[in-house]
């Protein structure tokens, strides 16, 4: 297992371009894994969609959970469900099925290879402080990864140390099952609002 804690800033995040816009790679777990060879427990990234038509790669195998950061957008899944998604909602859906978006927007991708995980979109106040509770609370699984992926603003996050987050950055803390919750204190000294994701990403080995 790697260290406990791991920031990540906006400068290492890589970009690659796409037909439809731009996709950025956030964090990958394993880290030496290969998107494309789809070798990854879990992966974060951010997609930019400049087109107002789109078809998604077709990855077998992988569950998928999309939260919007900005725009609309609507989501066909071919023989499933469709849903139009405003900012920070959310929708789950399997890699393998059929999908069309329509609209243009930049979003947040949680993608899943034998994991399970959830995204929250949460925001810290100006001039204030949120506490949260990182732990473990799925005992079939071995480990959890707690991601605070940053929208807009900065904050200063109080966990064992404290670090200084901007947007784009973000910081990761894993946990076993067997080690006790962590209290996380927030704070935003801003004047204005800020925003963040929170994905709680379950795994095994």
């Amino acid at each position: 297992m790697e260290e406990n804690i791991k920031i990540i800033r906006k400068s290492e995040h890589k970009t690659t371009e796409w037909s439809g816009g731009t996709t950025t790679q956030l964090c990958i777990y394993p880290y030496d894994s290969e998107y494309k060879e789809l070798n990854f427990k879990w992966r974060l990234s951010s997609a930019r969609v400049d087109v107002d038509e789109s078809v998604f790669t077709h990855l077998p195998n992988i569950k998928r959970k999309i939260m919007i950061l900005d725009g609309e957008l609507l989501l066909e899944h071919e023989g499933h469900h469709s849903v139009k998604l405003k900012e920070f909602e959310q929708d789950r859906f399997c890699g393998d099925w059929k999908t069309k978006s329509y609209g243009r927007v930049t979003d947040f991708n949680l993608m899943m290879n034998d994991c399970e995980g959830d995204l929250e979109y949460m925001c810290v106040d100006e001039c204030s402080s949120k506490k949260i509770v990182f732990d473990i609370n799925k005992q079939e699984y071995d480990y959890v990864a707690n991601v605070l992926y940053v929208v807009s603003g900065n904050v200063s996050i109080e966990i064992d140390s404290q670090a200084t987050l901007c947007e784009g950055d973000l910081l990761l803390s894993y946990m076993g099952k067997d080690e006790e919750s962590k209290e996380v204190n927030i704070i935003n000294k801003l004047d204005k609002n800020a925003k963040f994701i929170r994905s709680i990403i379950y795994f095994s080995n």
